[in-house]
């Protein structure tokens, strides 16, 4: 059995996102931040399985049917090879095969990864919420989790309208330039922030894409003040996007919420009107997950980046990262 169209979201959050990323987001919301699987010891590291997984990944990224052939080359690896671990794949369910000989994500990865989604509690507490902002705005709706330099769409409620935009459950979307990262940027710890935004490389998607370092730092700072984030046509064109933090029970923001839609429809007095519903909704998520706070974060964190800040402000190191151009 073949799944395309209509299922797409479904498979592509399947087994490939369930091994490499399931983990970290499962834990996010009991450590409070990410847990990363390490493969430093030898022992864990198992090379047939890394290579299977990596199979599986490369399938879900691909978004279509792929021959061994093609499979081999992207995975660099003999199309003996391939065909073993292919073969196997299929028998288990994870792969289907067409009548062109194509091989494309199967049935198995469907299962796997709704069960990876109900078990995100983020996702649970959310979903009540998510619905009633989607309601409200009558825009898309989306949840989101960080996992290391992106953020990753966990939940998304459709626009109603006829004119609305595309986007998929388990896609990724950098931190820097889309209102649901900048947000989970905001409010990072202050050291762990400042060692984020140096691993990033700025590319420019759009003509509005933030240029620079500074420019960031800045623009979160903002974010801090306001409670919420902005993407004015910064990753896509013409669209435009609005999102909220949601804390944790230790006071964390590991995951966010956002309303998008056409600029069209998302004028600056529109996102004034939207950004208290979106707030609200985070709030109200983050007291199910535990959050004893109010809006503002916890005064410990807050007093951590007023003097972070400070530092900041009178020593700023100029970042190695070399900005990509568009």
């Amino acid at each position: 059995m073949l799944l395309n169209g209509r299922n797409c979201d479904w498979i592509l959050f399947g087994v490939c996102s369930i091994c490499f990323h399931v983990v970290n987001l499962i834990f996010i919301f009991h450590q409070g931040r990410p847990f990363l699987m390490s493969v430093q010891k030898r022992e864990y590291n198992i090379t047939s399985l890394q290579r299977g997984l990596r199979m599986l990944q490369l399938m879900g990224q691909a978004g279509r049917g792929l021959p061994a052939s093609e499979i081999a080359k992207l995975s660099a690896l003999p199309v003996s090879t391939v065909h073993r671990f292919l073969v196997n794949l299929e028998a288990g369910g994870f792969l289907a095969k067409d009548e062109l000989n194509n091989y494309h994500l199967g049935v198995a990865c469907v299962s796997l990864g709704q069960a990876a989604r109900e078990q995100l509690d983020v996702r649970k507490a959310s979903f009540a919420h998510l619905e009633q902002l989607n309601r409200s705005t009558r825009e898309t709706v989306h949840l989101t989790v960080r996992h290391k330099l992106t953020a990753v769409y966990i939940e998304k409620m459709e626009s109603p309208e006829p004119l609305r935009i595309h986007s998929r459950i388990g896609a990724s979307v950098p931190l820097y330039c889309t209102a649901v990262g900048k947000v989970m940027l905001a409010y990072l710890d202050p050291e762990e922030q400042e060692r984020v935004v140096n691993e990033l490389e700025l590319r420019r998607f759009t003509e509005n894409t933030v240029g620079s370092i500074q420019e960031l730092h800045a623009q979160l700072m903002r974010v801090r003040k306001d409670g919420f984030a902005c993407d004015l046509e910064e990753h896509e064109p013409h669209i435009r996007c609005i999102a909220a933090p949601i804390w944790d029970h230790t006071g964390a923001v590991n995951a966010s919420l956002s309303v998008t839609g056409p600029a069209v429809r998302m004028s600056t007095n529109r996102l004034r009107e939207i950004a208290p519903l979106v707030r609200d909704a985070g709030i109200k998520i983050s007291h199910e997950l535990g959050f004893q706070g109010t809006k503002n974060h916890p005064v410990a964190l807050e007093r951590a980046t007023a003097r972070h800040e400070r530092k900041v402000r009178r020593e700023r190191p100029v970042s190695r990262r070399k900005i990509a151009a568009k």
